[in-house]
């Protein structure tokens, strides 16, 4: 059956050099030497690191795990309409053979908008494997990905793979985010959760530090949608070997950035404008408010989103103006959105269709917590116009009408004000008004 299946069909085949496996044992034993040795004049957990990238090498060495790995990654996303992933010709490979689809393509960088296009699919097949699968593809440079002759991008190469576990996953999204909207209080708890800090007695010392190295890394903007990977690294890498911070990178936390900083240098030669949280933002939002409801909400999701979009967390008030911002840059994902333009400040423009994404998240399992504190909150604004109208009733008729009984009763100015402006961006958005830049580029396209 395999011999028909395979007969006279194209293949690439990879045949291990008879020393390599020697090599790498030499090499990582020099490694983690001059790891354990520089471990005692500088911070950080080099031998974790490196026993970290001994378990990346040494899984590179091993075909028949690298070819579990590429069918893995075929179910995964061999299904994209964008993305080819090389089927693997399983009872031909062994340990030292590895047997698959033989794919044409280009390696980058590519020409004209077509290296745009692959960065693009690229960048959002990353966030999905980070945000919803957890097996990442942790050596995406340019010769492991091509661009076929139908305009898809290839993935070749599975040696280096890593899983990353739930919590993981979602404690690095809310460090980012945390870090996208300054809010420290969020940043710190995902510090401690992810294991760059044991504890918060350092963190009057740790927190300017890192401020001074977001700003450093991002050209001096301080903006987390500016941040250039490769100096973020090196910012972080200097502050643990000062060694007077108990501040120290998880090996998982190096691999993810390792790949990411592959990933920023590939964009960055096709665009030199491209900023890669730019780019990722809108696909990580997305992936977070357009749940899929044939499967489980993951509880580190959950724990996030409450975190997120409730006030101190507490599933009571609603944060509309982050939910809001948070809906349109979901959207842009949906749209041809251009990582290297400037982010624009405007907080007005929201479509019908960001409305609609709202509405699609709030109907959600995963969206449940919203609804109490949404109908809390209308019921309060419902009470507060009450008592408005009440009020300037007994005013302008000098008292003659009496109150009602229970009447008359507090007015939130504050929550009345969100629901205004919430009621505004609704009617704006059904009108046609919201968005209008978004509605002309998809007439164009």
């Amino acid at each position: 059956v395999e011999a028909a299946k395979w007969g006279g069909k194209t293949v690439a085949i990879k045949i291990q050099r008879p020393e390599a496996t020697a090599s790498a044992s030499l090499d990582m034993y020099l490694i983690r030497r001059t790891a354990m040795w520089l471990s005692k004049f500088r911070g950080g957990d080099l031998p974790a690191i490196a026993d970290q990238f001994g378990m990346q090498l040494f899984g590179e060495l091993d075909y028949i795990r690298e070819a579990h790995n590429c069918e893995r990654f075929r179910e995964l996303y061999g299904h994209w309409d964008d993305v080819k992933v090389p089927l693997g010709c399983s009872p031909f490979t062994r340990k030292k053979v590895l047997v698959q689809e033989w794919v044409d393509g280009v390696k980058g960088p590519w020409d004209s908008n077509d290296a745009t296009d692959m960065v693009r699919i690229g960048l959002r097949c990353s966030v999905d494997q980070l945000m919803h699968t957890g097996l990442f593809h942790a050596d995406p440079h340019r010769g492991n990905l091509l661009k076929t002759p139908d305009g898809k991008l290839a993935f070749i190469d599975f040696g280096m793979m890593a899983d990353v576990d739930e919590d993981d996953r979602y404690g690095l999204i809310g460090l980012v985010i945390g870090l996208q909207n300054k809010d420290i209080s969020l940043t710190t708890e995902e510090l401690l959760a992810l294991g760059f800090l044991k504890d918060t007695t350092q963190l009057d010392q740790l927190v300017p530090r890192l401020r001074a190295a977001v700003v450093n890394a991002s050209g001096g903007t301080g903006k987390a949608s500016d941040l250039n990977f490769a100096k973020l690294q090196s910012e972080l890498d200097d502050i643990s070997r000062d060694n007077v911070l108990a501040f120290s990178i998880p090996p998982f936390i190096t691999v993810i950035i390792r790949s990411l900083t592959i990933l920023e240098g590939l964009a960055l030669s096709v665009d030199s404008n491209f900023r890669l949280v730019r780019g990722a933002y809108p696909y990580v939002l997305k992936q977070l408010l357009t749940p899929d409801d044939n499967e489980r909400t993951p509880a580190a999701l959950r724990k996030l989103l409450v975190r997120l979009l409730t006030i101190d967390g507490q599933e009571e008030e609603i944060e509309w103006e982050r939910l809001r911002d948070f809906l349109q840059l979901a959207q842009k994902a949906a749209s041809k959105y251009n990582p290297s333009d400037e982010e624009s400040d405007d907080k007005s423009a929201v479509s019908r269709k960001t409305i609609d994404l709202f509405f699609k998240f709030l109907t959600s399992r995963t969206g449940l917590f919203l609804k109490e504190p949404l109908v809390h909150e209308l019921a309060e604004t419902i009470d507060g116009m009450a008592s408005l109208s009440e009020a300037n009733l007994i005013r302008l008729t000098r008292g003659i009408v009496p109150p009602l009984p229970g009447g008359n009763g507090p007015v939130n100015e504050k929550r009345m004000e969100e629901m205004r402006a919430l009621a505004d961006v609704l009617q704006s958005a059904l009108q046609g008004k919201g968005g209008a830049a978004e509605q002309r580029q998809e007439r164009m396209s």
